[in-house]
């Protein structure tokens, strides 16, 4: 299953969106036995809902069939319930420094996929009038595309009548941004996510800017419950070393992941140590050479399945200097997700969770 548009950001990186696994000898997906179970919980604004999937440890290739079946289908599953109703107007800090003042929500436009995620997911998506380009999920797909390449065009979002605007510090060029204020649209500037503890801030701010905190809350004690599933099926004792590679074949790109890389909150969450922390690199992403990853020494290989691609998969990457002389190299130990679900950091991380659980602990 393949997903569309321009990732977010990585930490460190110039700017560049079901999930596949391709280690040797893969068993095949049991039968789904496990689906991810929400349930509804009172909660003011109209919005009921938080996922109580069973925390016990269920079997990790089950959760994670059912994980590839919900992202195959390429949807979101909002909060249960009515729909939130905006209480506003509100103030909110501005990541840009400003206060901004949001008196309606009525016309909502995200500029980031992942922050169109979070709206959609809160039960707002029918009040979205645009998308960014790496707004991909099927809920987003026909509307209108307020992004050329990676900018934004302001006469774009103008034409749409937006209330409000939500944007990342990604976002840009500037010019447009202002452009998009100077005509009166308040505009909530937010800080991307780039780990786990960041996903809980994000959707909070989210909420808030659009009136409806109570179900922001709901959202991120669904998250927290799936998320404590998804960490109950790591096999106990098991430990392995993951290193997140980002490549580029056609730029020439050949990077490993360190500390703040963004992968690394993921390795960690699923039970696994981050080879390129571990091996002392204190950077995002450093240059691959033979060195490093020898002393890297990956059990597993994590990419993004662009990236995996672009080297001519799994028998191009062996060939990359070094990393056929790695435990995973040898052992053709790769597992590699879509881009835009891979770093999406949103309701669908525990996903990406139960899926990386499984792959990654694999013997």
């Amino acid at each position: 299953m393949r997903m569309t548009g321009r990732p977010r950001r990585l930490a460190g990186m110039p700017r560049p969106a079901t999930g596949r696994v391709r280690p040797a000898g893969r068993r095949g997906l049991v039968p789904l036995a496990l689906a991810l179970v929400l349930l509804t919980g009172a909660c003011g604004g109209g919005s009921g809902g938080s996922s109580t999937a069973d925390a016990s440890p269920a079997s990790a290739s089950e959760r994670a069939a059912a994980a590839e079946r919900q992202l195959a289908k390429n949807t979101l599953v909002p909060l249960e319930g009515e729909p939130p109703t905006p209480r506003l107007p509100v103030t909110v800090d501005s990541s840009d420094g400003r206060k901004v003042t949001v008196e309606d929500a009525s016309r909502i436009l995200p500029l980031n996929g992942g922050v169109a995620e979070i709206v959609f997911t809160l039960g707002l998506g029918d009040r979205v009038v645009g998308r960014d380009i790496t707004a991909t999920f099927a809920e987003a797909k026909k509307l209108p595309q307020v992004t050329k390449a990676h900018d934004v065009s302001a006469e774009s979002v103008l034409s749409l009548r937006p209330t409000v605007v939500l944007a990342d510090t990604d976002t840009g060029p500037q010019e447009a941004i202002d452009q998009i204020r100077d005509a009166g649209v308040p505009v909530v500037v937010l800080d991307p996510a780039t780990e786990l503890a960041d996903v809980t801030a994000r959707t909070a701010r989210i909420a808030e800017a659009l009136g409806v905190p109570a179900a922001g809350k709901a959202l991120n004690r669904r998250m927290s419950d799936e998320l404590a599933a998804a960490r109950a099926a790591v096999p106990d004792g098991s430990k392995p070393k993951v290193a997140f590679l980002y490549m580029r074949g056609s730029a020439a790109v050949y990077l490993i992941g360190g500390k703040g890389s963004g992968a690394d909150s993921l390795i960690e969450a699923a039970g696994a140590v981050d080879a390129g922390k571990d091996a002392g690199l204190d950077k995002p992403f450093t240059p691959i050479t033979s060195e490093a990853l020898v002393r890297a020494q990956p059990d597993v290989i994590l990419m993004m399945t662009k990236g995996l691609d672009s080297v001519g998969g799994i028998d191009g990457l062996v060939q990359i200097p070094g990393v056929g002389q790695t435990p995973a190299g040898m052992n053709r130990r790769v597992v590699d997700m879509e881009d835009g679900v891979l770093l999406g950091y949103g309701p669908r991380t525990p996903l990406v969770i139960d899926i990386l659980v499984d792959r990654i602990h694999q013997t």
